[in-house]
């Protein structure tokens, strides 16, 4: 992965539709504006378990999705009730 600081902008171009771990990000209010891109792929899952590994010397991490989530989306134990 690149060590070179992208947009959230550029992010969705280069990875569209998946979720990307980001060092040192910027972040307003709830909202990612860009970071270092360490790992990615279509399954969050992957995303948090190899991506751990690549977080070391990153003061801050987070993850984003590039691309649109559906609007009825049902969350963990909310999705049961």
């Amino acid at each position: 992965m690149d060590s070179i600081f992208i947009s959230i902008e550029e992010i969705k171009k280069k990875y569209p539709d998946e979720w990307v771990l980001l060092g040192d990000p910027e972040i307003q209010n709830t909202s990612v504006l860009g970071g270092i891109v360490l790992y990615h792929s279509k399954d969050k899952k992957e995303v948090c378990y190899i991506g751990r590994d690549k977080t070391t010397g990153y003061s801050t991490v987070t993850i984003a999705f590039a691309g649109s989530l559906k609007q009825n989306r049902k969350i963990g134990i909310l999705s049961r009730i």
